[in-house]
């Protein structure tokens, strides 16, 4: 099969791949749609801590079923899957309390085994969902994404009416951004780049400035009291650290960006007692799959129509210009 490889950090080159066999329990699927998140961009900067290479990439992926392997029952050649990517071993603490999301043996499709930047991909059955009959495999591949903010949501007991403030307008950013309207609150958002918060702001959500001037900002939109809820998208320490400054007291700070292996965050202390503020960590996603796909078919999610729709087959001079400008896209949909 032909399929996008990353064979070092910097590169990305289209290459003759073996065509993977289902084992018992999984099926082969024929990958149509997967797109590119901040993840793959890392993997292709050399800066994914999990990731080793050669590596074949991407985790938000749809496409057809093409071959079930041995064992595999309710499933037929031809149906329209989406692929949950993080495998989690059934056996551990995480695993045995409902969270392999977050497994201590963990396997990502895309990092640990091949992903959807190929023309097949193997995952087991227990990770398939069905699109729905109407939708598009383009918009099916925004599950994964969608899911993570789904679970940033029920991480933070997002209710109707509450006012959210969403730290970063990237592709995860503006996930939380939809579904925190689909849950009847009130989204705000920040971001340092001009153009992204002006498509929050046309997907519905309040702005704030950056940087320096949210802090002062933040109080006056809330009368002072901060915001009940703060969804922490960048992956950025300084707005890990502002995020306790803006949350009000008894109120709740999901952190959903990643740094480094190794790098500190600090809090100020105090703060955790005297506002008793609750903070959770949210790791992409566990059962959120159907949710983000019921989401999807519901025409209330708009974000994914101004994705880019590019071919996987030339996504090495695509990955070049992110790595160089990230926010080059909003979304980008490799297509084989």
């Amino acid at each position: 099969m032909k399929a996008l490889v990353m064979p070092a950090p910097g590169v990305a080159e289209v290459q003759d791949w073996p065509t993977p066999e289902p084992g018992y329990g999984e099926v082969r699927v024929k990958i149509a749609a997967a797109g590119i998140c901040a993840g793959d961009l890392y993997i292709y900067k050399g800066v994914n801590p999990y990731a080793t290479y050669p590596c074949i990439a991407g985790h938000e992926m749809a496409g057809e079923i093409e071959k079930l392997g041995e064992g595999v029952t309710g499933w037929e050649v031809g149906e329209r899957v989406v692929v949950e990517p993080f495998l989690g071993c059934g056996s551990c603490y995480p695993c045995r309390i409902g969270k392999s999301n977050c497994c201590a043996n963990l396997q990502i499709l895309g990092i640990h085994r091949p992903g959807g930047y190929a023309e097949f991909c193997i995952a087991p059955q227990t990770h398939l969902h069905r699109v729905p009959n109407a939708m598009s495999l383009t918009l099916a591949s925004f599950a994964e994404p969608l899911a993570i903010g789904v679970q940033s949501c029920r991480r933070g007991e997002v209710m109707s009416g509450e006012q959210v403030l969403i730290l970063g307008a990237g592709p995860i950013g503006l996930a939380i951004l939809e579904v925190v309207k689909a849950r009847g609150a009130h989204p705000v958002i920040t971001d340092l780049n001009a153009e992204r918060l002006a498509f929050a702001k046309a997907l519905g959500a309040e702005t704030l400035p950056s940087a320096e001037a949210l802090l002062e900002s933040a109080r006056k939109y809330t009368n002072g009291e901060g915001f009940p809820v703060v969804m922490e998208a960048t992956g950025a320490i300084a707005a890990m650290e502002q995020s306790v400054q803006l949350v009000a007291s008894g109120g709740r700070v999901v952190i959903v960006g990643l740094v480094k292996p190794g790098a500190g965050v600090t809090f100020p202390g105090l703060d955790f007692t005297r506002k008793e503020v609750t903070l959770v960590g949210s790791r992409a996603s566990v059962s959120c799959f159907p949710e983000a796909l019921s989401l999807l078919a519901s025409g209330t999610i708009h974000y994914p129509k101004v994705a880019t729709d590019l071919s996987l087959w030339d996504a090495n001079q695509t990955f070049s210009l992110l790595s160089q400008n990230p926010a080059a896209f909003h979304k980008v949909i490799l297509h084989t």
